[in-house]
């Protein structure tokens, strides 16, 4: 009989005032006792509807099956049909607002910990045994795949299985993109990344770092060299600002360059480290997302006594994951809400305070949140000393400009056939958040997926 138990098996954390002063991972996975409790909880429905919530599709009432009769191996085989990043998927997919959030247990309860289910196999099979990925028949076909992020990872195994020859251009040198340098240490580990990454290589997924595409190469230059399609993942690097006054103040971040100094250049750990991070006491993260609790959290994490987030909405339109939010809170950070930064202001050139304005919520936008508007002589100073923004990013412009017949939208993103991810150019498709602008990792590896499955059926067709 399955278990009726309307709550989730508690995760075991890290205590928040010991966790806030280190980047181990806040969260440290089930037991197996624990992992079997909760896979008890599934009704195992015939009809999915967790399945249709997952963005990959992993056939999770069956993977869950084989957690219950222990059986992790089958467990994880089945994940990795569809899935390849699973430990990282595990850790920092949205599950609430996908698969969990289409189970049938929220008709009354919580639903069942899919994402907690699929990290502990993920962890399990990867401390039990070595890798199993291994290089794959080639067919003499070749696709190059543009950033080594979620979306391209995922493109070039899904290729590789398929047994094209896919070399995979990374403009920085480290492999992984927003899972590297975007994501905190105590949320995803790096050494774990590293990991998941190294079955792909290990599938004959060739990687060349250090290329900056549109700048050391072009695409219709990879073309040129024999590459029969090119997919372009290279994902959102370019931060937004508000455009405000004293955004040049020293101690002003975006929150890609202070997340990026931190994961990828381990700032965290200077003077060790020759790449430091000037933290003040007081810290102003603008922004309601994950991005935002990531960056608050490191701040915390490296030393402020009192951290930030300023949000001109209300906590029922924060865009961040719950999770995120109650570790946030948990650590110490402190919520402003319904307010907005109108001015930043120095002295000697560095951060000393920052002026605010009160918000109040008014009709629904085009989003369907209730709109912000300025509440009437509500300005007041705030005392920072350091202020990082967190609102957004874009696609890096360099792709698209050096790339002729590629079509853009009016916010830099690249047009592609949502059934495809096929591009405006011939045989070059794109997927990500060079497509969607900044979202999720999952989503970015459903696009990925696609991409490839498009990719195999159009190459296939045409043969040699």
């Amino acid at each position: 009989m399955p278990n009726m138990s309307l709550k989730k098996v508690k995760m075991p954390e890290q205590d928040p005032n010991l966790r806030n002063k280190n980047f181990s991972e806040v969260a440290l996975g089930y037991s197996v006792e624990e992992a079997k409790e909760e896979a008890s909880r599934c009704l195992n429905c015939k009809q999915r509807f967790c399945v249709d919530g997952c963005p990959v599709n992993v056939p999770i009432p069956e993977f869950i099956q084989a957690v219950l009769s222990e059986d992790f191996k089958k467990a994880y085989d089945i994940i990795t049909s569809e899935n390849s990043l699973p430990a990282i998927c595990g850790r920092v997919c949205p599950q609430e607002n996908q698969c969990e959030g289409k189970c049938i247990r929220t008709k009354k309860g919580e639903s069942v910990a899919i994402g907690r289910l699929e990290r502990f196999v993920a962890d399990y099979m990867m401390a039990d045994t070595t890798s199993n990925s291994q290089l794959l028949p080639k067919n003499n076909r070749k696709v190059a795949v543009v950033g080594a992020g979620p979306a391209g990872l995922t493109c070039a195994g899904e290729l590789a299985k398929k047994g094209y020859s896919v070399t995979l251009f990374e403009a920085l040198h480290e492999v992984g993109g927003v899972l590297m340098y975007g994501i905190p240490e105590f949320r995803l580990p790096k050494d774990l990344v590293a990991k998941e990454i190294e079955k792909i290589v290990q599938m004959g997924v060739t990687i060349q770092k250090n290329v900056i595409v549109g700048k050391s190469i072009t695409i219709d230059e990879l073309m040129a060299e024999g590459f029969e399609a090119v997919f372009i993942g290279s994902g959102a690097g370019l931060p937004n600002f508000m455009n405000i006054p004293g955004e040049n103040l020293n101690g002003v971040y975006s929150a890609n360059e202070f997340l990026t100094r931190s994961n990828l250049m381990k700032a965290y750990a200077y003077p060790n480290s020759p790449t430091p991070i000037h933290i003040g006491q007081k810290v102003a993260v603008i922004g309601g997302g994950n991005v935002a609790m990531d960056a608050a959290r490191t701040a915390k994490r490296l030393g402020a006594d009192e951290v930030y987030i300023i949000y001109r909405r209300s906590e029922a339109e924060l865009p961040a994951r719950l999770e995120e939010i109650h570790h946030a809170k948990e650590e110490g950070i402190i919520f402003k809400l319904l307010c907005n930064p109108i001015g930043i202001y120095g002295n000697d050139g560095w951060v000393e305070k920052m002026e605010c304005i009160e918000m109040e919520l008014g009709e629904p936008d085009a989003s369907g949140r209730r709109k912000p508007v300025v509440k009437p002589n509500s300005s007041h100073f705030v005392a920072v000393d350091t202020v990082i923004i967190a609102i957004g990013q874009s696609p890096n412009p360099l792709i698209r400009t050096t790339t002729p017949g590629l079509d853009v939208t009016n916010w830099g993103g690249i047009v592609v056939c949502e059934d495809t991810m096929s591009t405006t150019k011939e045989n070059v498709y794109a997927g990500g958040d060079v497509v969607t602008g900044a979202a999720t990792v999952i989503l970015a590896m459903g696009a990925g997926k696609k991409a490839a499955q498009a990719i195999h059926q159009k190459l296939a067709s045409h043969g040699n």
